[in-house]
């Protein structure tokens, strides 16, 4: 299905003009016409008078009012006559009828779906009024969150904002049943599937980029090229429906409740672990810096044994977790 622009549509102040003059024509033959009856002259006038009084109104369905970045999509009979685009006041067939499959259809997202309440006796009901015009401007769908295990098999929570738009009218509401439905299935399917490929946090000997070599792709630390995967694998789904796909971004990740304060002690541990590590390779440096120096300046010659009790009393301050306690020597140093 190839979508068709309609041309030369835009004679909608010049056929509400010309149907307005043809009805007052219409309502002043009826009255002259019924005059002419009375005088026993013939009905002709009359009886076409009042046959354009009575359907007259129909060429005024053929009017339509579009606004920047909006399209209709009509079809005449069933067969797809044409779309039209651009703000303007157009005159169609009148009996063309516009289709939007997803005009009731509510997602989390800027929607074209409007809900006026109406006050009935005591009741307060609310009426949607579905707009068959097709929004071309940019758009926001944000899914639920979802439930994914990584490629570690670890489950976490995430969830995508995804901006959109209708390029192709005809594809949007011909190729598919609901474009809407359709694109937020097709990107809880998307995004499963480029999750199990990272895992959340980096983790050795995995391969996110499927060349073979290991590498320290995460989806914590690698979101804008998850994003990016994510959404090439999407546009590829919806090429079909007509929407291109602008960008896509991760809004929500988390470990999944059930493992979260597992996850988190081991992540404080990690980070622990880093920490000693440091404070043992600065206190090793400075313990190698003191000898030197003590060496340069012959300030006092040690053993290899009191040179092992300096090293030990050294670390034990530079690595404590508290404030050492000097212990002053009143004796002799042997």
């Amino acid at each position: 299905m190839q979508e068709k622009i309609l041309q030369n549509k835009k004679k909608g102040f010049f056929a509400l003009v010309l149907i307005i003059i043809i009805y007052i024509a219409a309502i002043i033959g009826t009255i002259f016409g019924g005059i002419m009856m009375d005088d026993g002259k013939s009905p002709l006038l009359f009886i076409v008078s009042i046959i354009i009084v009575s359907i007259g109104w129909l060429p005024l369905m053929g009017l339509k009012v579009l606004k920047p970045q909006e399209a209709l999509v009509l079809t005449l009979f069933g067969k797809y006559i044409g779309t039209l685009k651009g703000d303007g006041f157009y005159f169609v067939n009148p009996f063309c009828v516009a289709v939007n499959p997803a005009a009731k259809t509510q997602l989390n997202q800027s929607g074209d779906v409007k809900t006026v309440s109406v006050l009935s006796g005591a009741t307060n009901t609310s009426v949607e009024i579905a707009n068959k015009k097709l929004s071309l401007k940019i758009m926001t769908l944000s899914n639920n969150r979802q439930k994914i295990n990584d490629c570690l098999g670890n489950p976490i929570e995430i969830s995508i904002a995804v901006t959109w738009r209708i390029v192709d009218t005809a594809k949007a509401v011909f190729a598919v049943d609901n474009y809407k439905e359709y694109l937020s299935l097709q990107c809880d399917s998307a995004l499963r599937n480029i999750v199990r490929l990272y895992p959340y946090d980096v983790a050795p000997n995995v391969d996110t980029t499927g060349d073979g070599i290991a590498d320290d792709g995460s989806l914590r630390g690698s979101s804008d090229i998850v994003a990016k995967r994510i959404r090439d694998e999407i546009q590829a789904r919806v090429d079909e429906a007509g929407i291109e796909i602008v960008e896509a971004r991760i809004t929500y990740l988390a470990y999944a409740t059930e493992i979260a304060a597992v996850m988190l002690q081991r992540q404080q541990a990690s980070a622990i672990i880093d920490a000693r590590k440091m404070i043992v390779d600065g206190a090793v440096g400075m313990v190698e810096m003191a000898l030197e120096r003590l060496n340069e300046n012959n300030v006092v010659t040690l053993d290899e044994e009191r040179k092992a009790a300096m090293v030990s009393n050294l670390l034990v301050v530079l690595c404590g977790n508290h404030d050492a306690q000097p212990v002053v020597n009143s004796g002799s140093l042997y």
